[in-house]
């Protein structure tokens, strides 16, 4: 989730040993913990977004082959890594075959503030929440050949690793529909409107002159089971576990998609994922028994 206005900073002091968070056979879920990493990261996400969906690269996109922003150096790189892979092929290293970027609030106050900001206004809502801990998603991405549960699910492992070693209480970002033209996404848009839209303690609307009403079907045209059908599986997976959507829509033409935001607070997601991710006070989780142990 998360595409937005840049900003220029440095690549934050802050590589360490890897922490790794769990993993599953040959897979394993970790940070980047080093600026080759978060190379690769951007190649793997240059290659799913630019070369497989309709993001336009730049002219220095198209020459180094990655897609990346003024907002990497910030932020925390989620990676998932294929050892199997590598032992077979005779490589080095690991290859990334998905990831995640991670954006924590203190992290954001110290530079421009959160990257979602350049599409929604979500600055009253942050306000609003002073007791509250936020983290934006980003650039989520997966090879093609491991889009399957199990890679799916040791990212979900990661982030939700993530913020309970961080004590995150809200995540934030935008989500995506393929293509610029809402109305090909009526339904589905229409169905959030009427079925998830954020009550008004997280309410947050997309800036006027980006915003795009997503209130384009009456909710008794609406059919939701075909509805659900055309719903992207990230978003479908957010609203599975409790997530609101945002104040309208908004087009992103570089990358060929239509945003949606994204508000899910930890106190809201339904509890029955708990019993397979763990509780968010807990220390480890029931799932990492299929991965290795927990750093």
């Amino acid at each position: 989730m998360g595409r937005g206005r840049p900003f220029s900073a440095g690549f934050r002091g802050r590589f360490q040993p890897a922490q790794v968070y769990g993993r599953m056979g040959s897979l394993e879920v970790r940070l980047a913990r080093k600026k080759s990493e978060i190379r690769r990261a951007q190649r793997l996400r240059y290659k799913v977004f630019y070369e497989e969906m309709a993001a336009t690269p730049n002219a220095l996109a198209m020459l180094s082959r990655r897609d990346e922003d003024a907002f990497d150096p910030i932020f925390d790189h989620l990676l998932v890594v294929d050892h199997g892979d590598a032992n077979k092929k005779g490589w080095r290293r690991p290859k990334v075959v998905g990831t995640y970027r991670v954006l924590r609030q203190d992290i954001a106050d110290e530079h421009d503030g959160f990257y979602t900001q350049g599409e929604y206004d979500i600055a009253p809502l942050i306000r609003s929440k002073p007791g509250y801990s936020f983290m934006e998603l980003g650039r989520s991405c997966v090879l093609k050949p491991y889009r399957n549960r199990r890679t799916v699910e040791l990212l979900w492992h990661g982030i939700w690793s993530y913020v309970r070693q961080h004590g995150v209480d809200v995540m934030i970002g935008c989500a995506s529909f393929p293509g610029v033209d809402p109305a090909e996404h009526a339904m589905p848009l229409s169905f959030l409107h009427h079925t998830a839209q954020a009550p008004d303690e997280w309410r947050v609307s997309a800036h006027d002159h980006l915003r795009v009403d997503m209130n384009m079907m009456p909710k008794e045209a609406v059919n939701m089971r075909a509805a659900l059908k055309a719903m992207p599986p990230l978003i479908k997976g957010y609203l599975r576990l409790g997530a609101y959507i945002g104040d309208g829509a908004v087009i992103d033409r570089q990358f060929g998609t239509t945003d949606v935001l994204i508000i899910l607070p930890v106190e809201h997601i339904n509890s029955r994922y708990f019993a397979h991710f763990g509780a968010p006070d807990a220390l480890s989780s029931p799932i990492s028994s299929g991965f290795g142990p927990l750093n």
